[in-house]
């Protein structure tokens, strides 16, 4: 350790030079024109003997917690978080650094919540863990909170040196998202970060990595572009989390993943944080976490917010646009109006918008084929309530975090559960509740049963003609439909 915490904040004013790492100018990697990804990059081979001594246990229990015994403990973990491991010390029983104390004051925080209850000491602890809880939990402020502490005990950057915290995420969002809480909470102690994704300029990136960041929230694709094109490296990187895991596997991005953790030096401490756990993440864990701790907070099987009161509309597709109309005159009639619809495709997305601007709605959308300042633009409109219904594809199902979006429409089913678990988690926030409308059609049988799991898992009213639909079609239990199932499915719900 560097010394006192009031030592480090007063050098953080100096100027620590600007490390060059190459040309500041945008652009792609010179000299790819064929190959994948990341074919460029070579797995480091590390020599730990070499490398600077690594701190990462910061965990200082409170004398509280040692007088507790093992039962005691044992029962309080039970009851807070149904943790799969047992004997964590809490949040509210460690001992705090003040310099966190104070950031905490300044932004208002009151309690954690209870992946933050859990996730606090164990990554403090410098444990390689796993975190899953339901979206709006707060679960990208535990792990920025120890990675905070974590980057106060390293040796400080020096010309050249990499970002010492890496976050990757899926989508632009939610990097741009993770970065403003990872600006909040670490001013204060002058720690630097920045946001590199595609879909903007490669030169504003290039320079917060050259004046050097202590953390950096990343998407795989441009990070990869960064490290093949020499704008920046892992070495210093000790703390890597994977935000989202199962979305980045829905979304391709493995092997960049593998290509990335393979420049991290193998004793990092590495978190893994995520609101389901299918068995491709649980694989990606075992590769890359070591004796690691996975905490749960609320069912390991696929659950709702049990905040939000989930309808499901059994209807024909065609009769879709109708009802669509029809919910959002009921909608738009409440003080409280601020709605996501979540559609299947792009040109889908543009059509409806069209229609609805067209008949007089405040609505815009928002796809993976809209520039990044367009896209910055529309969720600006629609957080500040100015176009108060967004009309989106899954590009928004996940990192959204909108704290009043009171309704989500689900106009076209999504392709998984643990989509629909996204989708309708951007409304109910924190505390928050909400509604989620879904329409779903007899082209939908396939996920039929686990969408009633999921609904009876959350004690939401089932309809009816939801369970003759997966009865009849044998919804979710593979094999075909017989010749006359689909008409009988029309029957159901004519």
């Amino acid at each position: 350790m560097r010394g006192s915490y009031g030592d480090r904040d007063r050098d953080r004013g100096r100027d620590r030079g600007s490390p060059r790492f190459g040309s500041s100018r945008g652009g792609p990697p010179s000299g790819r024109k064929f190959g994948n990804p990341g074919d460029r990059l070579r797995k480091k081979r590390w020599d730990l003997d070499e490398l600077p001594k690594l701190e990462k246990n910061f965990y200082s229990e409170h004398p509280e917690v040692q007088r507790m015994s093992q039962v005691l403990v044992t029962i309080r973990h039970m009851i807070d978080s149904c943790c799969c491991v047992l004997g964590l010390p809490q949040t509210h029983h460690q001992i705090p650094p003040e310099y966190v104390m104070d950031v905490l004051l300044e932004q208002n925080f009151k309690e954690p919540t209870p992946i933050q209850a859990q996730g606090f000491p164990l990554a403090l602890s410098g444990r390689d863990m796993v975190g899953i809880a339901q979206t709006g939990s707060g679960k990208t402020l535990s792990y920025l909170l120890p990675a905070i502490v974590h980057i106060n005990h390293q040796p400080y950057l020096e010309r050249g040196d990499g970002p010492i915290c890496l976050v990757l995420a899926p989508t632009r969002e939610l990097a741009q998202q993770v970065q403003q809480v990872a600006y909040d909470y670490g001013k204060s102690s002058r720690i630097k970060s920045t946001c590199v994704y595609g879909g903007a300029p490669k030169g504003p990136q290039i320079r917060d990595l050259e004046r050097g960041v202590e953390i950096c929230i990343a998407t795989p694709g441009r990070l990869i572009d960064f490290l093949e094109a020499g704008k920046t490296n892992l070495r210093r990187c000790t703390y890597l989390v994977l935000d989202e895991a199962d979305r980045m596997l829905d979304m391709g991005f493995e092997p960049q993943i593998r290509k990335i953790v393979d420049q991290i030096r193998p004793d990092r401490q590495t978190l893994m944080w995520s609101a389901t756990w299918p068995k491709e993440v649980r694989q990606l864990a075992e590769d890359f976490l070591k004796d690691y701790v996975q905490i749960n907070v609320g069912a390991l099987e696929l659950s709702a917010n049990h905040n939000i009161l989930q309808i499901v509309d059994v209807c024909l597709e065609n009769e879709k646009d109708n009802k669509l109309i029809q919910l959002m005159e009921e909608i738009m009639a409440e003080k409280e109006n601020k709605t996501i619809i979540f559609v299947e495709t792009k040109k889908r997305c543009d059509d409806i918008t069209r229609r609805m601007r067209r008949d007089g709605w405040p609505a815009m959308c928002i796809h993976g084929d809209k520039s990044q300042p367009e896209r910055d633009w529309v969720l600006a409109e629609f957080r500040s309530g100015k176009a108060p219904i967004l009309i989106a594809t899954d590009v928004a199902s996940r990192g959204l975090d909108v704290e009043d979006v009171k309704f989500v429409i689900n106009y076209d089913y999504p392709n998984s559960s643990e989509d629909y678990i996204h989708r309708i988690g951007r409304t109910a926030r924190s505390t928050n509740k909400g509604t989620a409308y879904t329409f779903f059609t007899p082209g939908n049988v396939r996920q039929a049963r686990e969408l009633i799991r999921v609904l009876e898992e959350a004690r939401q009213a089932i309809n009816p003609k939801l369970l003759q639909l997966a009865d009849n079609g044998r919804g979710g239990g593979g094999g075909g439909l017989e010749d006359d199932s689909a008409y009988n499915m029309l029957a159901l719900i004519m």
